[in-house]
């Protein structure tokens, strides 16, 4: 599927697009591009005029179908006949489908609130993680019963780190991600701060990860644990991550005493990094007062990375989007394209700007950086920079490396024979 195809897709689908736009999209000559415009839920009655008269018998079904719940005059009967003989072709269609058209109807159908429930589990249950995953992620119309069901069939792994990546999931599908046995997608739900996981499940976790070292850090950072499960982790983890952990507003009383005994006072400050940090200061006090005049714009920011001023850079974009500094730090860290570019997004910069940002601050090589659509827009939807703003704007999402250690088994931190 070419990238001037899947914009005409998403245009075809948006209640947003305007008249003209979808009337001219009605005689567009791909199939794919036409059966997406029917899904529309605004579609003006001359664009669905157009439609009915589709040489395409796909096209017209799902047209019908939609026009079936909103004619009165149909009976019952008639109106399920007509739903279920557009569902079943457009379904067959689907299984029938090259991969650039079931991608292009995973694109169509992801966010509808009331699309075709058939396609939508035809396409999550669906091998290629390009088909299934903006499905799996975020359409509305997948229940708890449905993920569950779909982890249970088997799917690839692709699939099931979909499941744990998808917003508030519910403690069943979470146990459902855990019999599973993945080790990557157990890590992905950990790290998943909206996903429900019960506290038992937890518990179990936490000490299985000192086999499993990746799973320490979203452990450390899971927004609510248990007291054993903070005692199990105080045992384990070591480094920056026993700092994390001792830093919990919801610490227990005496496994916070036990942890500042065994973690070493800080160090005195050199000079040096004192006077780097008033430096770090006076050009943060600067980008914001350019930022409150209305002078940080693409220009003045890739001016600052011409000059390899990339810490300024970075302050601008943090002051343009309107979030803390920490919140680019973890987007550089975690070497993460696509939240560069809904920070981008976010602070109304170019989209240009934003493949210039990827390379200078996330150090990114050309092959990976995202770029923009044929048309100019960026590269993600709306609703996946939205998700990518959410899981950078959360406490310390930076992984550093560190070294694991056990604590002396007569440590106070130590558990109880």
């Amino acid at each position: 599927m070419s990238a001037d195809e899947a914009t005409r897709v998403r245009q075809s689908v948006s209640a947003s697009t305007s008249p003209d736009v979808l009337r001219m999209l009605a005689s567009d000559p791909s199939v794919t591009v036409r059966a997406s415009l029917a899904l529309n839920p605004a579609l003006p009655e001359c664009v669905s005029a157009i439609l009915a008269e589709d040489t395409d018998a796909r096209v017209r079904a799902i047209l019908n179908r939609k026009l079936s719940t909103l004619t009165p005059n149909l009976s019952n009967d008639d109106r399920q006949r007509v739903q279920r003989d557009a569902v079943a072709n457009l379904t067959a269609m689907v299984a029938d489908a090259a991969l650039r058209v079931r991608i292009s109807l995973a694109e169509a159908v992801k966010d509808l609130p009331d699309g075709p429930r058939d396609i939508v589990l035809r396409l999550a249950h669906d091998p290629v993680v390009m088909v299934c995953e903006p499905v799996i992620r975020f359409s509305p119309m997948l229940t708890d019963e449905d993920l569950v069901a779909l982890i249970a069939a088997r799917p690839p792994a692709s699939t099931v780190m979909a499941v744990a990546r998808r917003p508030r999931i519910a403690e069943t599908v979470s146990d459902a991600i855990v019999d599973n046995a993945d080790v990557a997608a157990i890590g992905a739900l950990l790290a998943n701060p909206t996903a429900q996981i019960r506290e038992a499940t937890l518990d179990s976790l936490a000490a299985q990860s000192e086999e499993r070292a990746d799973w320490q850090a979203p452990l450390v950072r899971r927004p609510h644990l248990s007291q054993r499960a903070q005692r199990m982790l105080s045992e384990i983890v070591s480094g920056h991550l026993l700092e994390t952990l001792s830093a919990r507003a919801d610490l227990d009383p005496r496994i916070a005493q036990s942890l500042r005994s065994v973690l070493k006072p800080p160090r005195p400050r050199a000079t040096s990094e004192i006077a780097a940090d008033e430096t770090r200061a006076l050009m943060q006090a600067r980008v914001q007062k350019l930022h409150a005049a209305g002078r940080v714009s693409d220009e003045t920011i890739l001016s600052a990375l011409s000059h390899n001023a990339t810490a300024e850079a970075a302050a601008m974009l943090a002051a343009k989007a309107e979030v803390p500094a920490a919140v680019i730090d973890r987007a550089c860290a975690l070497r993460s394209a696509k939240g560069i570019v809904s920070l981008a997004w976010k602070a109304g910069l170019k989209v240009e700007t934003a493949a210039t940002l990827q390379v200078a601050l996330a150090q990114l090589p050309p092959d990976k950086v995202l770029r923009a659509m044929a048309n100019g827009d960026f590269p993600l939807s709306e609703s996946e920079m939205h998700w990518h703003l959410t899981f950078l704007d959360l406490p310390d999402r930076t992984q550093q490396a560190w070294t694991p250690r056990r604590l002396a088994p007569n440590s106070p931190g130590a558990a109880p024979n």
